[in-house]
């Protein structure tokens, strides 16, 4: 079976089924994009964990527009052994959070706490915990192969005024 599993909806501008829930989702995921406490390269590498972590083929196959100029193919790829990586500590805090929330909460103790206290400012960690929680909202999806199918390659990823995603042109191997 090539195909979802259950049929997709076609008019894109509405949140999954339009169900009250569906709209929830929709306005909590907006409101997660729109905070600016952190900075674009902490958002990205935060994102493209959980699309690792959670297989989303969709994820994995944008980058946000607004790293783009500080974020390389290269130093993406090093999320995938953070731990022993060359990355800053203060990018290794966030991606250990990130995992103790998406794989892990009884890691997220006081070591941790600490650690990441000495990163980032008590909004820096707010914002970081509701994208972790808005990247991880489309588990579901993911699990029944239903999410939104990549192009071929890398695309802009930009996000409007009110947070809402969008998916715009493929990026050449040089914008990598």
């Amino acid at each position: 079976m090539s195909g979802p599993r259950i049929p997709l909806p076609t008019d894109r501008s509405v949140p999954k089924y339009g169900t009250p829930v569906d709209h929830a989702v929709a306005d909590f995921a907006g409101a997660a994009m729109r905070q600016r406490h952190l900075d674009p390269v902490v958002t990205e590498l935060v994102r493209l964990r959980c699309a690792r972590v959670h297989d989303c083929r969709l994820c994995r196959s944008v980058r946000d527009v607004d790293a783009a100029d500080e974020l390389d193919e290269a130093t993406a790829a090093k999320i995938d052994s953070w731990p022993t990586s060359d990355l800053p500590d203060r990018l290794k805090a966030a991606l250990r959070l990130t995992d103790a929330v998406i794989l892990d909460p009884a890691a997220a103790g006081p070591e941790l706490r600490a650690e990441v206290r000495r990163h980032f400012s008590e909004a820096e960690v707010a914002e970081l915990l509701l994208d972790v929680v808005k990247w991880s909202q489309q588990k579901a999806s993911v699990a029944l192969r239903i999410e939104v199918p990549p192009r071929e390659g890398l695309s802009e990823l930009r996000f409007d005024a009110t947070g809402q995603a969008s998916v715009g042109e493929a990026l050449s191997p040089s914008d990598r």
